[in-house]
């Protein structure tokens, strides 16, 4: 009872709650002032018309009793004029007394009282002990993504919200969170900002300028990475403390330009660990396709591993008697030096006249323009800006102003002829849609698309490789905890470094059963500062080694409970 009586204190204390209790009050003295008019009304039609004469608690009585839909039957009037007055007061009861009145107390009463039980369930400050954690400014697309792969890597995380009231629904939907002011020092004081591992600032520029100062009133030497949605505040947020500035939207279209047909076959690096690079191979036009993998003799010829095999947005593990489609793309494994010698194995240059088609020219279209005419391509540009086509024209061969989705107009912009399609919209609609259109205008074209969320669907419908911001921020931040540059092979996809378990410590790699447990990937082993990426079936896994995985997250979350293995490293 005196826990009861606390709440109800610390409720009434409150401005907000004060003012909706006076429009209650307000309202229910306007509900005494009717109930009395019409007892009032009663004690003048039952005398003077009804010919009866009644007591002023009958008269209270009644008009309840009406009101309130009862109807005991004991007092009625027997004249038309009564029982008219009978049905307006039964009406005005329906609305004044059963509907509004409990509205009113739900919306002016009971909700704050519950709204103010939820704030006090979302924990403000972490305990004095913590260390080595990810403090996450806001729970937007890349926090969703970061949260879960750092609980897949055992690393703790806490977003800050400011409403206590979306804290306390968050952490009941499983979210880490801490209430609390993005821009207030106290904030980040209670977070352990000093002690942590990494403060991820994922809001605006000008927020994430405010929350880099404010961060480093409290922690001077703590790691802040910002993102930064124009390039313009990137040396903004790096004056203001920041660590490391992601911009997002510039790396995203130079990531989606680095996956285009080059016009000729050779291996694109996608990331690298220490001395182990992995480079992705399409297999169209070189004489690996429609081999199996032990065909290939690519580990006797150069010294690269084949760690699996994308199509169409699947990775599969790579076994020995796997069969290398055409439409495939080999995921391999090596040194520098060995990923440069598979150009001796490979064709040279083919088709160089074949452009490239960019489908909308906003801010990761015009990055991704700017990195393909870097390279050399052909670039042909399709925008409804015509003012921001002016502004591509000395980077791009050719812009078209319209939609897209006009045949003539996206026949004209070479689309037939096209070795690739970079589709660049912020829609997941809009890129589906045109995948699919030019999929069918030109069966052999690579689509190379920007995606939100909508990944399977956008596979479905003829994409070969897709990309989205969130995914860049994700890993960027991963690959920074683990001191090594971010590894994107596309969505879904992750690097994951795990410790041997000690069910498969000491036992060679053919018996673990990893790839037909869980469908990772072992694309290396990592023994003290070394890694050996150049793996038999007769490898032994070390007990004191990791292993370098690729796979999605659930499979990720798959190998833990296959080997009781719950924390990643």
């Amino acid at each position: 009872m005196t826990f009861l009586f606390k709440r109800l204190a610390v409720l009434i204390s409150q401005r907000e709650t004060r003012a909706n209790m006076r429009a209650l009050f307000r309202y229910l003295a306007f509900l005494g002032l009717l109930i009395t008019a019409y007892s009032g009304l009663f004690h003048f039609l039952m005398l003077y018309v009804e010919g009866q004469e009644h007591s002023w608690v009958t008269g209270f009585y009644w008009t309840l009793v009406v009101m309130t839909t009862l109807g005991f039957g004991d007092i009625t009037f027997a004249s038309d004029i009564g029982r008219l007055f009978s049905v307006a007061v039964l009406l005005s009861g329906v609305v004044f007394l059963l509907v509004m009145l409990p509205f009113l107390f739900i919306r002016l009463f009971y909700t704050p009282w519950l709204e103010a039980r939820v704030r006090i369930l979302a924990p403000r400050e972490l305990p004095a002990s913590t260390s080595g954690h990810v403090i996450i400014i806001e729970y937007d697309a890349i926090a969703v993504g970061l949260v879960q792969r750092l609980a897949a890597e055992g690393i703790p995380c806490y977003t800050i919200e400011p409403d206590p009231v979306k804290a306390a629904r968050l952490l009941g939907d499983g979210v880490p969170v801490v209430a609390g002011e993005i821009d207030e020092q106290a904030t980040y004081e209670r977070l352990r900002a000093e002690s942590a591992g990494l403060i991820f600032a994922n809001a605006t520029d000008t927020a994430n300028t405010n929350v880099t100062l404010t961060v480093r009133e409290v922690a001077a030497g703590a790691p802040i990475v910002a993102t930064a949605e124009d390039e313009d505040s990137i040396d903004i947020l790096e004056l203001s403390g920041a660590t490391t500035v992601l911009p997002l939207k510039k790396q995203l279209g130079e990531y989606l330009a680095s996956r285009v047909d080059a016009g000729r076959a050779e291996a694109h690096v996608v990331g690298a660990i220490h001395d182990l690079q992995i480079a992705e191979l399409p297999a169209r036009d070189t004489p690996f396709a429609g081999l199996r993998i032990h065909e290939t003799h690519l580990r006797e010829r150069t010294g690269l591993s084949v760690a699996g095999l994308w199509e169409r947005g699947r990775l599969r593990p790579a076994y020995p008697d796997t069969l290398i489609d055409p439409g495939s793309v080999l995921v391999l494994t090596g040194t520098a030096e060995r990923i440069a010698g598979l150009t001796g194995l490979l064709p040279g240059r083919t088709d160089l006249t074949r452009p490239v088609l960019v489908i909308g020219a906003g801010a990761v279209g015009q990055a991704a323009v700017a990195a393909l005419y870097r390279k050399g391509f052909i670039v042909h540009v399709i925008d409804r800006d015509e003012a921001v086509l002016a502004q591509l024209a000395d980077r791009a061969h050719a812009v078209f102003a319209g939609d897209a989705n006009n045949r003539q107009l996206i026949e004209r912009a070479g689309v037939g002829r096209a070795g690739s399609v970079l589709l660049t919209s912020n829609d997941d609609d809009v890129n589906i849609y045109l995948a699919v259109y030019c999929r069918r205008l030109n069966p052999d074209v690579r689509i190379v698309s920007r995606i939100t969320r909508n990944e399977e669907a956008i596979h479905r419908a003829g994409a070969d490789f897709v990309l989205s911001d969130a995914t860049i921020g994700v890993e960027a931040v991963i690959s920074l905890l683990d001191g090594h540059d971010p590894v994107l092979l596309g969505e879904g996809v992750r690097l994951f470094t795990v410790v041997v378990p000690p069910a498969l410590a000491g036992r060679p790699l053919r018996e673990s059963g990893i790839g037909s447990r869980t469908g990772m990937s072992v694309i290396a082993v990592r023994r003290g500062e070394r890694y050996v990426n150049t793996l038999t079936a007769e490898t032994i896994l070390p007990p004191d080694g990791e292993l370098l995985l690729l796979g999605s997250l659930h499979q990720r979350r798959t190998f833990g409970t296959a080997f009781d293995l719950n924390r990643g490293h």
